[in-house]
């Protein structure tokens, strides 16, 4: 079964919780054992797990990426996003996550971060899930 995720960025770096998104999709396809491929079609986008219960922890993230990854960097790139390039390939553009008793197998506090490096943008996410044989 594949699902989609439509995503709208409103600042050039921001990180979204889909958590809720890849949840519902997993109870609708009934699947009790199996997994999720979670992929985003971008190359200056990505997705993580990490904690989603404090707000300070995706500020701070975007706060370092950006530290470590200015925008300006006399980068060879003409578009002028090549941090954003950095960026994403650093975080990825996919996660496989396992569904068991038809349920995520996250930790108490992690949560599925869809990762925008170049916004604001329309955004894609493909959600794909497997089920166990």
């Amino acid at each position: 079964m594949l699902f989609t995720i439509n995503i709208v960025t409103h600042q050039r770096n921001e990180l979204i919780d889909i958590t809720h998104h890849i949840k519902d999709f997993v109870q609708k396809s009934n699947v009790k054992s199996g997994l999720v491929v979670v992929h985003v079609p971008h190359t200056t986008a990505a997705v993580s797990i990490n904690e989603n219960a404090d707000p300070s922890v995706k500020s701070d993230i975007v706060k370092t990426m950006n530290s470590l990854i200015p925008q300006s960097n006399s980068y060879s790139h003409y578009e002028g996003n090549s941090d954003a390039h950095i960026k994403s390939s650093l975080f990825g553009p996919q996660l496989s996550l396992i569904i068991e008793n038809g349920e995520l197998l996250l930790g108490t506090w992690q949560g599925i971060i869809f990762c925008e490096f170049d916004g604001p943008r329309h955004r894609k996410c493909y959600v794909k899930i497997f089920k166990d044989q």
